[in-house]
């Protein structure tokens, strides 16, 4: 097939890769515009971008891609199909129908379940047993299409943000290929989504990694994972900020002392929660770096009775 790409972050990148190696045309790769990053905001290509050009493969960047000249351009390079995987804007009815095979999306929540963002992050921090792939026949609705293919992961009990980030990848880049194999065969049966069981998640923000220790262990826990890598979960320690990358929940304690580090020793620091007690494994206290929490205990002192937040 000829494939116009469509994608921005790493996500795509594997879809990409998998995409080129089954022996398809990538004519032209859409991504999102170069952004300032770092404290020198420094232009900054998208993943997606940075592999186009190591395959030396043309590429697009429009600001608003539901502009009448996005259509007209990508109408040049003649896609039989235009794969898209975490692009990060809606494509317009024009687009939707200028290839032979349609649009098609992979995205990475079953359907219907989690349409929007940042579905894989709410995975974790809603304590999913299960996750996956969906891939997808564009239409112009939200994630609203008919369904072509689904693949289940389990996730494991410490699964992270960033793990199930990378274990979805590859999963989505292979399924990807595949229902791009059966759309050429005429083989792809198209199931309509029951509009009925849909549910949405926006974008995470940086504010929601702040920890309130009214909550109850477990919410926390999952919410560490969820956020981690990015944008972190953290609290208050001293004055400064603290971050929680691992931690595990406890039973037991005094709901009144919400917040209080409840007991320190040399290879554990125990905070008070809503319901529950939260161990905390890893941490990174700010302008530090990272570490296990026996070695953070070795070099900052925490006392019974802090109050963390």
């Amino acid at each position: 097939m000829r494939v116009v790409f469509m994608g921005t972050p790493d996500f795509a990148v594997r879809t990409l890769e998998e995409i080129i190696a089954a022996g398809h045309e990538v004519a032209l790769v859409v991504t999102q515009p170069d952004k300032p990053k770092g404290r020198g905001n420094v232009l900054t290509a998208s993943p997606v971008k940075e592999c186009a050009r190591a395959h030396g493969i043309a590429v697009y960047q429009p600001k608003r891609v539901r502009e009448a000249e996005c259509t007209a351009y990508i109408r040049q390079y003649a896609p039989d199909i235009i794969i898209v995987a975490a692009f990060g804007q809606i494509l317009p009815k024009e687009l939707l129908e200028l290839p032979k095979y349609g649009c098609v999306n992979v995205h990475a929540s079953l359907l219907p379940k989690y349409r929007g963002a940042a579905p894989i992050q709410w995975a974790v921090i809603n304590g999913d047993a299960v996750s996956g792939i969906t891939t997808m026949r564009m239409d112009e609705g939200l994630d609203t299409g008919d369904i072509i293919e689904q693949e289940e992961v389990v996730l494991a009990e410490d699964e992270t943000g960033g793990s199930l980030f990378a274990r979805l990848a590859e999963t989505g880049a292979r399924l990807c290929v595949h229902t791009m194999q059966l759309l050429l065969e005429g083989k792809a049966v198209c199931t309509p989504q029951d509009a009925s069981q849909a549910t949405h998640v926006g974008t995470i923000q940086k504010q929601m990694g702040r920890i309130d220790w009214q909550q109850p262990a477990i919410v926390l826990e999952r919410l560490i994972r969820g956020l981690n890598p990015w944008p972190s979960a953290y609290t208050c320690c001293g004055g400064k900020t603290l971050k929680i990358w691992r931690a595990e929940t406890q039973p037991g304690g005094d709901p009144k002392d919400a917040g209080r580090v409840v007991s320190v020793g040399k290879r554990e620091c125990r905070v008070q929660t809503a319901e529950g007690i939260l161990s905390l494994k890893e941490v990174q206290l700010e302008g530090k770096k990272r570490m296990d929490i026996e070695a953070f205990l070795r070099g900052y002192e925490i006392k019974k009775g802090m109050e963390l937040g």
